[in-house]
């Protein structure tokens, strides 16, 4: 990266993009200074504690470790020099709430019989995933390592031609380069129509698509590409730092003051004034200078709240007629005792989750059947709960924008524990000494979320790449933003890149 020394930066916002965003800045020479509206930094990866528990208050899941690693390297440290990781194994336990599609033949190993379906444990053993997809379906043993196969070369194709470089503007895509890049990947139609040419039994599809969540879509809306996440999974494996996702973000944060950067918490921008070398960020307390300023806030908070309208780039109809990721419906639970029947990362899917996306991206309402994920972090780290208690945080995907309130949080609260006793056997409900909720309100009062989206924009078909909106304004000369809205979109280690490439325009506009 180029230089920028005597140059002021100050960015709105510290979450993982804007962390990363000062970080490549501020070793490129700049003065940087990160502007936070709430009194920790990490944004969403914030941390919760109480009575002796602690919770990450929402990414839970260390997954691309190469991306972290990546990211360290550049500045000749390495994750281990800030934090120990776990490989997890196994990497999760589905739960499956009715038994659909084929029994399996005979016993497979990391299959079990559950409370109301099947249990199936993924596990770091290949040769054990190929036998549990065999006994589901004849064939999908072999056929699984084919999936994966190409789920690799789209992993490693994509990975550096297409998020390690950003195209993010319409003119990147006319390299002709990229047409023997992307030649062989699956880059057209949906997520489920591409698994359905692999594998016809539902669990296997179920299986193959659950990490969509984790992108904000579901398997009708987000394209097939993003089938190199069960390369993630199962080639890459899954791991738990030290200290949990809040670890990280203090191994950014320690990195960003090794190389002077300065934080400042519990100041909420209220303005972004000016243009290049000549902006002010003005705050409750006062303002900053800044030649150029980066936006790691939500954007359409950013445009809409922070510029004048003649600064803004979008119109309320670009972002009324946006696709946003799921909100959720959060229970941070300390319970006494322990919870054996759930693992680090649990899931509990209905036989048939399309009523569930339905509810999220077509009807809004809370789901009435949801597939929903369970954290049990003290699992592996001890330190997150008191002798004797476990720390369980439940997420149950929601549609963004459902009205929300008290009364409806009481009553879905009993309804997911009454469904995770039944379906997994374990009923917390007499053991919870310590609880708290969180649900599209908190989304919107705690990090200006639009519609209290828990992620940012969805990665449907058209949302992706250049169809997600730039890291440098057309609007205000000097202003940059950074974070899930941006490429390559959502996930930790997608808003670590998404600073890299903020960082890289900025400095090539020097």
């Amino acid at each position: 990266m180029r230089g920028a020394a005597d140059t002021d930066v100050v960015i709105v916002g510290g979450g993982f993009g804007g962390l990363a965003t000062a970080c490549y800045l501020a070793e490129a020479g700049a003065d940087v200074t990160v502007v936070e509206k709430n009194d920790q930094l990490g944004g969403r990866a914030s941390t919760l504690e109480g009575e002796g528990f602690r919770f990450d208050l929402g990414p839970s899941w260390y997954l691309m470790p190469d991306v972290f690693e990546r990211f360290f390297g550049h500045f000749d440290r390495t994750p281990a020099e800030y934090y120990g990781l776990t490989r997890l194994d196994p990497h999760y336990r589905i739960f499956f709430k009715e038994d659909v599609g084929p029994a399996p033949t005979g016993d497979p190993p990391g299959r079990h019989d559950g409370p109301t379906g099947d249990i199936l444990d993924v596990t770091d053993d290949l040769d054990q995933i190929e036998a549990l997809f065999e006994a589901h379906e004849t064939g999908a043993g072999d056929t699984f390592r084919e999936y994966l196969e190409t789920s690799k070369e789209n992993y490693e194709i994509g990975m550096e031609h297409f998020v390690y470089e950003d195209r993010s503007r319409l003119r990147d895509f006319l390299d002709p380069r990229l047409a023997v890049y992307a030649r062989g990947l699956s880059l057209l139609g949906s997520m489920q129509d591409h698994v359905e040419e692999y594998f016809d039994h539902p669990k296997l599809q179920q299986l193959l698509q659950y990490t969509l969540v984790f992108l904000g879509g579901s398997p009708q809306n987000t394209p097939a590409l993003y089938n190199l996440m069960s390369h993630v999974d199962f080639n890459l494996g899954v791991f738990y730092p030290e200290g949990g996702m809040y670890g990280v973000v203090e191994a950014l944060v320690d990195l960003g003051a090794e190389l002077g950067v300065d934080y400042h918490t519990g100041e909420p921008a209220t303005a972004i004034v000016g243009s290049r070398d000549g902006f002010s960020v003005r705050t409750p307390t006062g303002a900053h200078r800044a030649d150029v300023v980066v936006s790691d806030a939500d954007y359409a908070h950013t445009e809409r709240d922070l510029l004048p309208p003649l600064k803004r780039q979008f119109d309320e109809s670009y972002w009324d007629s946006r696709t946003y990721a799921p909100s959720a419906f959060m229970l941070y639970l300390g319970v006494e005792g322990a919870v054996p029947a759930l693992e680090h990362h649990t899931l509990v899917l209905p036989g048939d989750w399309d009523p569930h996306f339905e509810t999220i991206f077509e009807h809004p309402a809370w789901p009435e059947d949801p597939a929903y994920y369970v954290s049990v972090t003290s699992k592996t780290d001890d330190s997150v709960a008191p002798d004797g208690h476990s720390a369980v945080v439940v997420l149950v995907p929601i549609a963004a924008g459902l009205p929300d309130g008290p009364d409806r949080r009481a009553a879905y609260r009993e309804q997911i524990l009454a469904d995770l006793a039944e379906n997994t056997g374990e009923d917390l409900r007499d053991r919870i000494v310590f609880e708290r909720t969180t649900c599209v309100d908190d989304y919107r009062s705690m990090f200006n979320s639009e519609a209290g989206s828990a992620l940012g924009l969805a990665h449907t078909l058209r949302q992706t790449a250049v169809l997600r909106p730039p890291h440098r304004s057309s609007a205000v000369d000097g202003l940059y933003f950074t974070g899930s809205y941006t490429t390559p979109g959502i996930g930790v280690p997608m808003t670590l890149i998404s600073g890299e490439h903020t960082a890289e325009y900025v400095l090539d506009d020097l």
